[in-house]
Formats: structure tokens, sequence, C-alpha cells
């Protein structure tokens, strides 16, 4: 990896870090502002959000966030476009049952104007833990 590659990658680390702690914390509007307009957020089970309806449901709490930590394993940045290989261990409220989930998960990065926004995530249930709804 060339030492730009290596700046975009740390950068793109810290912002996986803004953008999580943005959805634990509620702060929806720092979300909103990491976000790539085109986003394309599917959830663990399958279902699948764009920006607007996201955040729509955040707002309405649908999903809420209880505490979530994020393992990384491997950011690539090829051009423009940095794919971030990891974990999502978290505890969430999902439509108004709580839920203990571990996936594995793929977020992507596009480089824009205004800088590095989230287009993509891709969580699937992590084979070797259990994933379940908690009481």
């Amino acid at each position: 990896m060339t030492s730009e590659e290596q700046d975009d990658a740390a950068t793109v680390r810290d912002l996986e870090d803004q953008r999580y702690r943005a959805v634990v914390t509620g702060d929806l509007d720092a979300f909103a502002r990491l976000a790539h307009p085109e986003l394309a957020y599917t959830h663990s089970d399958g279902t699948l959000d764009g920006l607007e309806s996201y955040l729509s449901k955040c707002r309405d709490g649908y999903y809420v966030y209880h505490s979530v930590e994020h393992p990384i394993g491997r950011i690539t940045v090829v051009g423009d476009t940095a794919v971030v290989i990891g974990e999502m261990n978290a505890v969430i409220t999902a439509g108004g049952t709580r839920k203990t989930l571990a996936n594995r998960t793929l977020a992507v990065w596009v480089r824009t104007a205004a800088g590095w926004r989230f287009l993509a995530f891709q969580p699937t249930v992590d084979a070797g833990s259990r994933q379940s709804p908690t009481t």
C-alpha cells in the first residue's frame, strides 16, 4: 500500500469510528453528514434501506443501538473507493425486539468532492457466533 493509500485507510478507519459512534449516541445528523446520498444499508435480516429510510427508522426508534464494537480486519483502498472488512458486535433494538448481533461486515466508502462518504454496508451473521434476540 502506498503512503497515500495508508493515509486514506487511516482516514476511513476514523470515519468508521465516527459513524458507529453517531448511531450509538443518536447523533443522526453526524451520521447523515458521513453518508453518501445513494447509501445502500443492508441489515442483518436482509432488509435494505436508503439513507432517508434508514435515518427515519432510527429517528422513529425502530432501530436503537445500545452498544457496538466494530473491530476492523482490513481496509483496502483502490482509487477513490475504500472497502472495510470487519465485524459489528452489537446490542440493538429492532422493531421493538432487543437483539445481540455478531456480524462480519463489509462497508464501502467513496471519495467525493466533499470528502469520503459512506456508500454501502453489508453484514453477514458470523457463523462462529450465535446471533439471537435477547430477553
